[in-house]
């Protein structure tokens, strides 16, 4: 996996964090953590897209952190687990990892990875 990829992938898991610190934020460090890791989720995702397809850069992105978000809350803040839940969880992963993969990027001569 190149370095653009897991760019998108830790943007992915720092929005996590910022979206569960959203919710959850109820302090000065934890407001200030929260921002962080929107900034620099943000960052990492956008500097991905200016070298990957942008529309799959913000399809795995968006995906993976729905994921994420959706997992966390149910294992670590008592969010009620239902299986329709994790069917419609499951078949979005599979959207985004299909998308990642019938998406052809040819890297251009002079074009850093």
């Amino acid at each position: 996996m190149n370095q653009q990829w897991m760019r998108v992938i830790i943007a992915a898991i720092l929005e996590i964090f910022w979206v569960i610190g959203l919710a959850h934020a109820d302090s000065f460090w934890t407001w200030t953590g929260t921002i962080v890791a929107l900034i620099l989720s943000n960052y990492l995702m956008i500097t991905a897209a200016q070298v990957l397809p942008a529309g799959t850069v913000y399809a795995v992105f968006v995906g993976l952190g729905t994921v994420g978000t959706v997992i966390s809350e149910i294992l670590f803040f008592s969010e009620p687990f239902r299986w329709e839940k994790i069917l419609l969880i499951f078949l979005l992963l599979i959207g985004v990892i299909g998308l990642k993969l019938v998406t052809d990027h040819q890297v251009e001569e002079g074009e850093k990875m």
